[in-house]
């Protein structure tokens, strides 16, 4: 039984490193963001040596996080996952809390040790004014390594995250090698959009805003060979 979100994260990639993973779309802004494999993996070390060396926290410790389906999402859920933490949306005392810019109001319901906002901007540029009481992601992770040892026996729910994707990836028909093309606003699941997909070792083209218009030319040009109904 696949017990451990890092090692699947990381046999997914092992194959081609530089083939694209998650491909980003807004169709409201135009924005496209294609990071590979090796890309995400840099991202998701510098976030979990930010909750260890910056937070300080131990495996099992409960973050929050705030945030839609994105690809910036996707680095901090696996960060978190790889320092083998719990990760809740629900409100309640947190060692750390990650909240998109537009849902900082909602942490007066939490208690955390530290916060980070995120502007989820194109080119992952920073915030232009940072909330009061929070830190921004981009500029903080920025300064911490590249290399980040996961921990060893994976995260208290790890299992059962997993064992749900498999089931989804089964539900939804994916494929191993597949690349799948997601309405963001239809799967918010990360188990849906981000570790079912990764199980299976495909590549993701996440699409916030989608226009039914834009998909026969999407289909092509990202060469997408499965989408979720």
């Amino acid at each position: 039984m696949v017990d451990n979100i890092a090692r699947v994260f990381a046999d997914a990639i092992a194959p081609d490193p530089a083939r694209p993973l998650l491909t980003w779309y807004d169709d409201a802004t135009g924005e496209r963001t294609e990071i590979s494999g090796a890309t995400c993996a840099n991202w998701v070390a510098k976030t979990g040596n930010l909750l260890v060396d910056e937070v300080g926290v131990a495996p099992g410790d409960p973050v929050g996080v705030l945030l839609p389906p994105h690809w910036q999402t996707a680095a901090v859920l696996l960060g978190c996952w790889s320092a083998g933490l719990t990760v809740t949306r629900e409100p309640g005392p947190v060692e750390a809390l990650f909240a998109a810019a537009d849902r900082v109001a909602e942490a007066g319901a939490w208690s955390a040790g530290e916060r980070y906002a995120l502007a989820l901007a194109p080119f992952a540029l920073p915030l232009r004014e940072v909330p009061a009481g929070f830190a921004d992601y981009v500029i903080e992770v920025r300064g911490h390594g590249d290399h980040f040892t996961p921990y060893p026996s994976g995260g208290p729910d790890d299992a059962d995250l997993l064992g749900r994707a498999a089931s989804r990836a089964a539900e939804l028909g994916l494929s191993p090698g597949a690349r799948v093309l997601v309405d963001a606003a239809r799967y918010p699941d990360p188990v849906d959009w981000l570790l079912a997909p990764l199980l299976c070792g495909a590549s993701i083209v996440l699409c916030a805003n989608l226009d039914p218009a834009t998909l026969p030319t999407r289909t092509h040009t990202e060469k997408t060979t499965h989408t979720l109904p």
